[in-house]
């Protein structure tokens, strides 16, 4: 095996997979405070993209010059900001006044959230594939001997770790990370030592879509082609990565996406491209067959 490719096809699958960590983040954070699947969550990666697509105009007449560091950056946290408005809307909307009937009801309401985000994009933005524009000058870093590792990877790998540290923080470190933890564990008991419900599950959504929203752009800077139903097989792929890394647990749903980007490089590398989607399903199976738990979950007895 010539170990310069398999170091590429690394460092390819790590790229990749930070971008289904960014999203299963959101998928397991929901889950651990509400107990269902938000299967709207890949469209909210997907709108994070069209908001990128659409304030890139007119952050280069405010950042003017081409690739403009500051421009990216602010095209990337306005974005962030628009789908966490987006979450905590469809939250308020749609999801809390389910929140106490059957979860079938709530997972088919998000089934729906998912058609209408995709049809009302088609509406306002058409079917077709639209260019992203290079945000960041997109080149081979130099040095590196035989790998080749574009400067868009690079800024996919460091702006997802800065997230990740960022979120460990929010989640370890402030009072509405601890009630989001207490939350996930008795909902009850938060209620009568004064916790707000409403508040932290609002949070989660909105610190949820915010990072989906990041995976958005960061995914234009590798594939600059966006289109309304890109977030459909994503948002697949990085359920499953919440489901292998244990659903409901932060640090397993990045370890998950990282596991499923760097397995699906490594098939298309060594295999045959065409298991680059059945691989994930794969995996999915296996461990609802072998490990239900996922990876780093923990059991849950029911109580009768």
């Amino acid at each position: 095996m010539d170990i310069t490719q398999f170091i590429q096809q690394l460092v390819n699958g790590l790229s990749l997979g930070a971008i289904y960590a960014l999203i299963a983040l959101g998928y397991t954070m929901v889950y651990g405070v509400l107990r269902f699947i938000n299967f709207a969550h890949g469209d909210i990666y997907m709108l994070g993209a069209f908001f990128g697509l659409g304030l890139a105009p007119r952050m280069q007449r405010i950042f003017p010059g081409s690739h403009s560091i500051p421009g990216a950056l602010a095209i990337l946290i306005a974005s962030m900001l628009l789908c966490a408005a987006i979450g905590v809307l469809i939250e308020r909307l749609v999801y809390r006044p389910l929140r106490d009937r059957p979860r079938l009801t709530v997972l088919i309401t998000a089934i729906g959230v998912s058609l209408f985000i995709q049809n009302v994009t088609q509406l306002l933005c058409g079917a077709d594939p639209k260019a992203f524009p290079e945000l960041i000058p997109v080149r081979a870093i130099e040095g590196l001997g035989d790998l080749t590792v574009l400067t868009s990877q690079a800024t996919v790998i460091l702006v997802t770790l800065i997230l990740l540290f960022g979120l460990h923080f929010i989640v370890q470190k402030t009072k509405l990370g601890m009630a989001m933890r207490a939350l996930s564990l008795n909902p009850t008991a938060c209620l009568l030592v004064g916790v707000n419900n409403n508040t932290v599950i609002s949070f989660t959504f909105a610190l949820g879509s915010a990072l989906a929203a990041a995976a958005g752009i960061l995914v234009a800077l590798d594939s600059p082609s966006i289109e309304p139903m890109m977030g459909n097989v994503p948002g697949i792929k990085a359920f499953v990565a919440a489901v292998l890394g244990g659903i409901g647990n932060i640090p397993g749903a990045a370890l998950g996406g990282l596991i499923i980007g760097v397995t699906e490089t490594l098939v298309v590398g060594y295999v045959s491209p065409a298991f680059r989607d059945a691989i994930a399903f794969a995996i999915l199976i296996l461990i609802l067959l072998f490990k239900p738990d996922g990876l780093l979950g923990k059991s849950e007895r029911e109580k009768v």
